[in-house]
Parts: structure tokens; sequence; C-alpha cells
């Protein structure tokens, strides 16, 4: 399993960004925590619009399965569904204890957006 944690650095220790699409980096690891991939996300980042839906593209041309997040808006969320990433929002701490999360089955996945759009 990929799992993907936007982040505000590139490394476990960072801290867990709250916004999906304009995350600084998303952080893949694998099933066990090992960091597979750091993605800049600067390019999503920076964008007028489509930043979420953008960020999303990413992460399923990665592979992902799961997201974990501080928050993610309509576009995204729908774009992420339908590529068949599960999102788990309200994500807070570093990303090592966003995984951590995971794996003690602490997170509660979305079935709907948090937030409107252009957050």
């Amino acid at each position: 399993m990929r799992i993907a944690v936007t982040a505000m650095g590139r490394d476990l220790d960072a801290e867990v960004d709250p916004r999906f699409g304009r995350a600084a980096f998303l952080v893949i690891l694998d099933e066990n925590g090992n960091l597979l991939e750091v993605v800049d996300n600067s390019s999503n980042r920076d964008a007028m619009r489509g930043a979420g839906i953008q960020a999303s593209k990413v992460l399923a041309d990665k592979k992902v399965e799961v997201l974990l997040t501080g928050h993610c808006g309509p576009n995204a969320f729908r774009t992420l569904k339908a590529a068949g990433i599960k999102v788990g929002p309200d994500q807070t701490g570093t990303v090592r204890e966003a995984f951590q999360r995971l794996k003690r089955d602490e997170v509660e996945f979305a079935d709907q957006p948090d937030v409107e759009g252009r957050w």
C-alpha cells in the first residue's frame, strides 16, 4: 500500500500541511512507514485554480491508495474518490504521527469534502 501525507517539509518529522492541494510537499510512504518519495507540490501550491485536482492526479499517477491530510475540498475529493484514493482528513502533528494513527486504525475516512472549494 502507498500512503501520501501532506507535509510542510520533506521527511517524517515534518508537520502535516493542513491544505491538500496547496500543501508544500506530498510525502509518500509504504505500508511500513518507509519513505518512498517526496513530491514538491510548489507548481500546484502556486496555481491560480485547480490545485487540488492536479495534486490528486499526481497521487493517482503514483499509485497512492490513502491520503492523510488536514482538509480536502470538493473538486479534489471527487478526483481522489474517482481514483480510488481514500481520504483521511483532520490530521495534525507530524507525518510520522499521522502514519502511526493510520497503523493503529485511528483514522476515520471521509465520505465527503470537509471544506469549501478554494479553501
